[in-house]
């Protein structure tokens, strides 16, 4: 019996870079959708859940993607409500690649310091990698220091993050000013730079000169990048007595952790892939 993937993408034109992974991963059949929101993904999640009998449906599996994260969880709510019975099939979630290259993220950091005794500095923490992030290292015990030029808008990410985590420990920070910036990095043993791509979030004279940093993972590859100073091939590179990651040094990791995950939708007809599943999946990895 054939592998079949749905597909379901919140943008116009599903992401292809998702297709050629889930193909390379486990799946024999894929099957495209785009624009797919909660009130038009029924009869397509209906599709899949009652054209196999029970114990086939592990062979059937939903991918959902799409740029925003917020969309994507949505579609993700909307996808379990319509479960019933045995009528269900493993779904995974992967908006904008977001918990893919978080788990990678916070992985490597972990690999070097023991998150639950670490102060955590996740700047563009408003961002859909930079969520996932913060959510992961407070699930771990870090203390987070959430991120965002905006002081406004990382109070609300760090409360979707404190919802998530009831335990988590941390706090919102404005970072467009340099001098707040400064305060920020001076306490953190690591940062994770999470932010659009051609941005640069931290300069390099206020990092390259900290005696507690030691940790610095740089999640954009685009010129220029988000951490200055740190390259993208970097991996476990230490520089200025830091510890760097680049992008590619974190990608190789991140598309360990994106195989592994389509291939666990196929191994049972009830996996629910989400952040800290899909973090679970990659410490396997390491």
């Amino acid at each position: 019996m054939k592998r079949i993937l749905l597909q379901l993408d919140t943008d116009s034109q599903p992401s292809t870079f998702d297709a050629i992974v889930a193909l390379d991963a486990a799946a024999d059949q894929l099957l495209r959708h785009g624009l797919v929101t909660p009130e038009n993904v029924e009869p397509l999640v209906h599709g899949a859940m009652f054209t196999r009998a029970p114990q086939d449906l592990r062979n059937t599996a939903i991918f959902i993607g799409g740029s925003r994260l917020e969309e994507g969880e949505a579609v993700l709510r909307r996808v379990l409500e319509t479960f019933f019975g045995p009528f269900r099939v493993s779904v995974m979630l992967d908006s904008n690649g977001a918990n893919t290259t978080a788990a990678a993220a916070v992985l490597r950091v972990g690999q070097h310091l023991k998150l639950a005794e670490a102060r955590c500095l996740v700047l563009g923490g408003t961002g859909p990698v930079g969520r996932r992030v913060a959510r992961l290292l407070a699930a771990e015990g870090a203390y987070v220091l959430l991120g965002s030029r905006r002081l406004e808008r990382a109070k609300q990410a760090w409360q979707a993050v404190q919802e998530a985590v009831p335990v988590a420990r941390g706090e919102a920070c404005q970072t467009s000013d340099p001098e707040a910036l400064a305060q920020c990095i001076a306490c953190a043993d690591a940062v994770v730079a999470a932010g659009a791509a051609g941005v640069q979030l931290l300069p390099a004279q206020l990092w390259q000169q900290q005696r507690q940093l030691r940790v610095a993972v740089d999640l954009n590859a685009v010129p220029p990048t988000g951490i200055e100073g740190i390259e993208p091939s970097d991996k476990a590179h230490e520089r200025h007595g830091v510890i760097c990651y680049g992008a590619l040094g974190v990608g190789s990791l991140k598309m360990r952790i994106h195989r592994r995950a389509v291939q666990r939708l196929f191994e049972t007809n009830d996996a629910v892939l989400d952040a800290e599943q899909i973090y679970a999946l990659g410490k396997e990895q390491l």
